[in-house]
């Protein structure tokens, strides 16, 4: 008889496990290597004491992470802010959804051969990314330090809003020669150009110093547009596993983390 009675309590004991990750639950989460990759290396451990595994797999560049989501390869991924997901979702057909908002990341101005932006010749070679979304960022950029003129709104007011490519350019005053490039070649590229709108991840990658950038453009608009997501798979945005991961990203102890750790390189987005 006092076994039937201990099984309510043995039931009601594993329902209130069902609100964490099951013991030794695998998360397997894929990121750029900087500084994506250190920030879920830095929550790791805090996971764990919650029954979750955290794997990260470091990728290079910015379509296989969203790939392998899609293709159930990966749990989550943390490597793009929303108007990046958006355009992917849009051009794919797939539904992937943001999570939380981690940390905002600068675009810069980056040169190896001038100083300041006025030192610019005309018909100097200008590089930016050749995906839609950081090309259409990097042109904002160079309208905002006045080499371009673009059609269109000045900044992105929501992460729906269209970005800007080279055929929405409507004065090019230095006639100054755009050239795209894969975001991850561009901080090998800058010997071969006279000025490159680069990725504030690559920069840090690289190593390059973010306070030699001729302009920065730090992203903290208060609207988390440039902030970096924790995204999933719509049927797995309520699993456990990815609150826990997604309240660890979000915690104190992260905020404190990026702050030191990057030294206002990049800033927390929550």
């Amino acid at each position: 008889m006092r076994i039937f009675k201990a099984l309510p309590v043995i039931a009601v004991l594993l329902a209130a496990g069902l609100g964490a990750a099951r013991a030794n639950e695998t998360l397997v989460v894929g990121a750029t290597a900087v500084p994506h990759a250190e920030i879920l290396e830095f929550v790791k451990p805090i996971v764990a004491k919650e029954g979750l595994d955290l794997k990260i797999k470091v990728f290079s560049d910015y379509i296989q992470p969203n790939a392998q989501l899609v293709s159930g390869q990966l749990d989550a991924n943390y490597y793009q802010y929303r108007p990046f997901l958006n355009d992917y979702n849009k051009q794919r057909g797939t539904d992937l959804v943001p999570i939380v908002p981690v940390h905002v990341e600068p675009f810069v101005a980056y040169s190896t051969k001038i100083t300041a932006i006025d030192q610019l010749k005309d018909g100097a070679t200008v590089a930016i990314p050749n995906d839609p979304v950081n090309g259409g960022r990097g042109l904002l950029l160079l309208q905002k330090i006045g080499l371009l003129k673009l059609k269109g709104k000045a900044e992105l007011e929501t992460p729906e809003d269209p970005l800007p490519t080279i055929k929405d350019i409507t004065d090019n005053p230095k006639h100054l020669k755009i050239v795209e490039l894969e975001s991850a070649m561009l901080p090998r590229a800058l010997s071969q150009v006279d000025l490159g709108a680069l990725n504030g991840n690559y920069v840090l990658e690289a190593k390059l110093d973010v306070t030699k950038s001729l302009y920065i453009e730090r992203g903290q608009d208060g609207r988390n547009i440039w902030g970096e997501y924790l995204v999933t798979r719509p049927a797995d945005k309520d699993k456990p596993a990815i609150k826990i991961l997604a309240k660890a990203l979000n915690s104190d102890a992260t905020r404190d983390f990026i702050k030191t750790r990057y030294q206002g390189q990049i800033y927390p987005a929550f």
